[in-house]
């Protein structure tokens, strides 16, 4: 459904009206296209203090846009801040950003490199927790459609495993994508098959697997990695059949119509992939909305049923047959509603935090078991026939409630979902991403 408020901002007699009332000024996003693959403009590297990571300015080169040290108006600003272990430390972090944060570009990226806090430091720690809350304000304030981010390597790694993480974050990719952090673990836990031969089709050879795939969030997933080189089965309920196979042909997908609740679904999943899957994508939810007290026990059971346990399921299964290959990743849909809450919400929410405890649990397990990383993204507001039903003054403000003041798009959710899948993801494991636009509920 068109932003109707958004397109009324963008006109000159809209920008005067919301001034003077106002009210939010949310801009344009620039997403990825083929004729538009990166930011326009350098990216300025600057450094708080003594850097802690070896290799910083080597990733950076790899990002895509020219790194330079000085510039009047950047693309993206990339602040190492691993060095910093003090709170009197903190104050080169205000000493770098605050000469430049007023000249980045419109669209722009902010984003802090930073090390885990340590438990047996605590000025360290507190030095370098407090990027987190600098960070998440920064990316309120910074505004134009610019994003702020935090990205954690391990302490005295190298940048090397927060390459394909850089290049997410700052790309169009990230538009939808801030106030968030990401911590990175060390590659050697997860090993893979490396570095696609393609960067422009990094999952070459590679069969992907995605539930809910029929429309809204699970189709843009699956066209996503399609174009980045996937081989997609793409999967939803037999109901859906008509819809799943009429996106599977335009992709040149396989359509599996499967209830992913079915006792056998595991079963079929493997059948349907014989030669394993280098990426599952449990994608497919419902709702079944009421307030607890109102709520009977079949609303709440389907609800967990096919948001939770057939994931804890189907997931256990695929892994214990060895269906998804060494290398491999495993992608969850939580939500926003399973950090913050909802109201009417408590089934819906219940499943997706389940989601985020799954991730949390599994993912280092997963990797040293079986070299398979295991994510989540969460979604916030996003476009779809879903959203479109909600009554207007409550889709208006879960529009405007965000630094971006607007809605993502379904295709927001499909970029975070094929960078976890990327090959060279292999340090990022057991993250759960809001792709929110920085929702000003939850963390």
């Amino acid at each position: 459904m068109a932003d109707r408020y958004l397109h009324l901002t963008g006109t000159a007699p809209g920008r005067f009206l919301t001034r003077r009332l106002g009210l939010p000024q949310p801009a344009p996003l620039r997403r990825w296209t083929l004729e538009t693959p990166h930011l326009e403009g350098p990216l300025l590297h600057l450094t708080a203090g003594a850097s802690a990571v070896t290799g910083v300015a080597e990733a950076l080169s790899r990002s895509g846009l020219p790194v330079v040290g000085n510039t009047d108006r950047p693309a993206a600003i990339v602040l190492d801040a691993t060095g910093v272990t003090t709170a009197a430390g903190l104050g080169d972090v205000h000493a770098a950003l605050h000469p430049v944060v007023r000249s980045l570009a419109p669209g722009g990226r902010i984003v802090v490199l930073g090390t885990v806090p340590s438990p047996d430091d605590h000025h360290q720690a507190a030095a370098q927790q407090a990027l987190e809350g600098f960070v998440r304000s920064l990316g309120k304030e910074i505004g134009r459609g610019s994003t702020v981010q935090l990205v954690r390597i391990p302490g005295g790694g190298a940048a090397q495993a927060a390459e394909s993480t850089l290049r997410f974050l700052l790309s169009p990719r990230s538009a939808y994508v801030s106030g968030q952090v990401i911590e990175l673990t060390t590659a050697t836990a997860t090993p893979g098959p490396g570095p696609a031969a393609d960067p422009a089709a990094p999952l070459t050879g590679r069969t992907a697997l995605v539930t809910g795939a029929a429309r809204g969030i699970g189709a843009a997933v699956a066209s996503v990695l399609a174009r980045d080189g996937a081989r997609v089965i793409a999967l939803d309920v037999p109901g859906s059949r008509e819809e799943l196979e009429r996106t599977a042909d335009r992709l040149g997908a396989t359509a599996l119509p499967l209830d992913i609740t079915a006792p056998d679904a595991a079963d079929r999943i493997a059948a349907a992939a014989p030669d394993g899957l280098g990426v599952l994508v449990h994608n497919a939810g419902i709702t079944r909305d009421r307030r607890l007290a109102n709520m009977p026990a079949d609303r709440w059971a389907s609800v967990i049923e096919v948001n939770l346990d057939s994931v804890l399921r189907t997931t256990d299964e695929l892994l214990k047959a060895g269906v998804i290959t060494r290398g491999g990743r495993i992608v969850a849909t939580a939500s926003i509603a399973g950090i913050a809450g909802n109201t009417g919400q408590t089934n819906y929410a219940a499943s997706k935090a389940g989601i985020i405890g799954l991730v949390r649990s599994l993912g280092p397990r997963a990797a040293a078991d079986h070299g398979v990383t295991v994510n989540a993204v969460a979604p916030g507001f996003i476009e779809t026939k879903m959203t479109a039903a909600v009554p207007l003054f409550i889709r208006e403000a879960g529009r405007r409630m965000n630094s971006l003041s607007q809605g993502g798009l379904p295709v927001d959710v499909a970029e975070a979902v094929a960078w976890f899948a990327q090959p060279d993801s292999t340090a990022v494991n057991g993250q759960v991403l809001r792709v929110c636009g920085q929702s000003l509920l939850g963390a």
